[in-house]
Formats: structure tokens, sequence, C-alpha cells
């Protein structure tokens, strides 16, 4: 069989110019270089094409497939070579494409269910000359059909965001939840640097993108804090991320094509840990506390131990005021409260607290300071120094008579038996956040402990007095 009958070239393509492909050549080519297998009737049912994947997928060889009349006798079985030759042929007079599922012969006496999908072939004339059919093993179009559908199931109906990031570190397919998250239009996000898209984590995600594209994707998620630009500002969140390289299956070397980011939302999961964990330590924090504090004899080195305590993990810095004299009673002409420095952490570095309170001499502190406001209002006041220069918020702490590296403060009022007896003050450096609400819980609590030890220090003091 001559290569001009299996490509399916006629003469009057014209001579091969030297030094040229020829038609028949060049078509031959093309049609074994298709991954679909391919094949091709004339107008009276004789195969006229045969490609390779069709030989690989029945084992029928192009010199033995072309030029037979239909598959009856050879690629189906004989009780249904009529009806699969009418159905393939019923192509060359329907418009478009028509899609069928035959059962086939292989060569060895096998049988592979195949899709088809066939369309006429129309002469000079515009007049049906033929029929093309192309058929693949159903399974494999099966395959193709379900990653298709994966594919826009991802982009469309996803719970959890999929981003398509390309070799350059860009996103190239955003879908409708990644795009929500990023608080930005599906499009507009496409092709613009992620460090535009997020104000802090972009270092730590392009390092894991760019270590994927090199090793491929890592054995287990990771997550990954990051802040979203927003209308309202910026937004802390945290993404359990995935990470898969993707390859062209086209080239003989497997080539990136970029990767494909996966990533859900955990951050209330996460706070919710972190919150747990908090707790948990704090409260080993202060039962360790209760029990050191039980063994001292002096109930003034109890108040340092509850006090060293609850600093760890909590402030830089703490200091506890004694109030001298009467608590302070409302209304106007009522007596300035003053308050005594009983023990304080030292200045400098951080370490053990020590008692100051020997001297007995007022601690100098300017109306309206945050810890006699706490004693005044027998509650919680909260300081911050705020967004400022470092030189002003080492002012603002000195004013205040703190630390000079302090920038947050919290004052806790210490009371027992319905009585007021001074203030704790826990002051943080810049490198902490500011004091929230479950820290004012927990400093609340270190308080009522406290104002027991001191409490029970003052009524020592009288006893030995003989009051």
């Amino acid at each position: 069989m001559s290569a001009s009958r299996r490509s399916g070239t006629t003469d009057e393509l014209g001579p091969d110019e030297p030094g040229e492909p020829g038609g028949s050549d060049l078509l031959a080519a093309l049609l074994d270089g298709m991954d679909a297998a391919l094949c091709a009737f004339d107008a009276d049912g004789v195969v006229t094409h045969w490609n390779r994947e069709a030989e690989r997928i029945l084992g029928w060889t192009a010199a033995e497939a072309v030029g037979r009349h239909g598959f009856a006798g050879w690629a189906v079985r004989s009780a249904d070579a009529e009806e699969v030759q009418a159905r393939l042929m019923s192509a060359m007079h329907a418009p478009g494409r028509q899609v069928h599922e035959f059962a086939l012969v292989t060569k060895d006496g096998g049988r592979v269910l195949v899709r088809t999908q066939s369309a006429a072939v129309r002469g000079p004339e515009g007049k049906p000359a033929g029929v093309y059919c192309a058929f693949s093993e159903v399974h494999a179009q099966i395959d193709l059909e379900r990653s298709i559908a994966l594919s826009e199931a991802l982009f469309e109906d996803a719970a959890w965001g999929v981003v398509l990031v390309d070799a350059d570190l860009r996103p190239a397919v955003v879908n409708a939840h990644a795009a929500r998250s990023l608080g930005i239009g599906r499009t507009s996000a496409l092709g613009r640097p992620l460090g535009e898209l997020l104000a802090q984590g972009v270092e730590e995600l392009e390092a894991a993108l760019t270590h994927v594209l090199a090793e491929g994707a890592p054995p287990a998620p990771a997550e990954m804090w990051v802040a979203v630009r927003t209308p309202e500002g910026e937004k802390r969140r945290c993404w359990r991320s995935g990470f898969l390289r993707l390859a062209s299956p086209l080239a003989e070397e497997p080539v990136p094509l970029g990767v494909g980011w996966l990533f859900l939302d955990v951050t209330e999961a996460k706070q919710a840990e972190q919150e747990a964990a908090l707790l948990r330590f704090r409260t080993n924090q202060s039962h360790r506390a209760a029990r050191a504090a039980a063994e001292c004899e002096d109930p003034v080195e109890a108040v340092t131990v509850h006090l060293d305590f609850a600093l760890a993990g909590f402030a830089d810095h703490a200091l506890v005021d004694r109030l001298a004299g009467a608590p302070p009673a409302g209304g106007e002409g009522a007596a300035p409260v003053r308050l005594v420095r009983l023990a304080a952490t030292p200045a400098g570095a951080p370490g053990p607290s020590v008692p100051t309170g020997a001297a007995g001499l007022p601690v100098r502190y300017e109306a309206g300071h945050p810890a006699l406001s706490c004693v005044e209002r027998a509650g919680t006041v909260r300081a911050d120094a705020g967004s400022v220069p470092a030189e002003r918020a080492r002012a603002w702490a000195l004013e205040r008579q703190w630390p000079g590296d302090a920038v947050h403060g919290l004052c806790a009022v210490l009371r027992s038996r319905g009585r007021t007896l001074g203030v704790v003050t826990f002051l943080r450096g810049a490198g902490r956040s500011r004091f929230e609400r479950s820290d004012t819980a927990y400093a609340e609590d270190v308080a009522g402990r406290i104002a027991v030890a001191l409490d029970l220090a003052e009524a020592v003091r009288r006893g030995a007095a003989g009051e």
C-alpha cells in the first residue's frame, strides 16, 4: 500500500519541490503525530486513512486497515457491523459532528469500548466525499472529562481558595473563593505581583512557591500568616496552604508551567488554639505561683513571687504600689491618693522583682496618672503610647515614672476584704502587642492573689506592732 494511499493524498497536490517535504509525507506525519486515533472513509465506506494511534489502540496496522470496506469482519463483530457502519456513514449527510460509542475488536481478538466523533468530508464542490472519524478509548476520554470537570469545579464552586501561579510567581487564574479572601476581583488579581495583594507574608509565600517550582510539592500543608489589604485596613489571616507543581504533559521532559496553590482560611481555629495554649500556660503559672507563695514566711516575699510568675510571657516589667493612708473617698476636698512603691522589677534588663518599700516614700505620680486613676476608680486602666517615634515613646514612659522602654501599660487595682490596698502595673516594650481583653482578665486574677498577700502582710505588721 503506497504512502499516498495511506495518507489520503492525491496527485492534485502537484509534484514535490526539491528539498521540500512532499504533501503526502507532511500529511502522513501530521496524522501519525496526533494524540487521537483517526480513520477516514470515502463515500463508499472504504477506509482511506489510519494513523499510528489507531494502530496502538486496535493493533491493526495502516497496511492492514486501509482499503477495507468498513469495519465488518475485522474491527467489529459481524452482528454489529451493519449498525456501526450505518451510524458512522450517517455523519456524511448530517451537520456538525456526531458522537457515538462502539465496541471495536482488536487484532488479538479483544474488545475495546471507544468514543467516536464523526464528521463529513467535503469535496471541491462542497458535496460530501466521505467521513473522518476520531476515536479514543472511553476510559481515557472519561479521565480527560473528569480532569476538565475537576478544574472547572475548583475554579467555580470550591469552598477553598485556588490560585494558579505562573513561573514568574504571578496569579494566572483565581477562583471566586480566593478572590474574596484577597479582597479583590478575579480579573483584577491576574498578572499582579503578590506584593500588591498582600501586605505581610509575601516573602514566605514566594519562597514556598519557588521551592515547589524547583523541588516539587511539599509532603504536607503549610500554615502561613499573612496580612490582606482591605478598605478597612490590613487584616491578619492564617491560611493553611497546599502546593502542586504543574508540568506540561506534552513535553518530553517535565517543564514547570507554574504552581497550583490551594488554601483554606483557618484563622479562627488557630486563634482558638493559641488562646487555649495561652490559657493553659497562665493557669499553670498561677498554680505554681500559689504553691511557691505558700512556702514564703514573709507575705511581702509572696507578693514578689506572684509577680515574677505572672511576668513570664506576659509583660517586661511590673510595679506594685501600696496605698498610703486611708482609701480614697469621693467628693470635693477628698485627700489625694498617695502610693508607695512596694516591689518592682529592675529598671534595666528584666529580672526578679525585689521589695523597695522600706523607706516609705510616696511615688511622684502626677494627677491623671493611670495608677492613680486605677485606685480612684477601683478598676483596671490601660495606657498606650501609640504609634510614635522611639524618642517620644521614651519621654511618654519617663513622664509616668516607668522604665524608658515601656510603651504599653496595664494597671490593676489591689483589693481585699472590700478595701483598696494599692495597684499593680504591668508594662510591655515595643516588641510586644498592646494589652487585650484576655490580658486584662489575667492581670486582675494576679492582682487578686497579690492583694491577699499584701493584706496578710499588713495584718502581720499590725500584729507585730500590737495594734
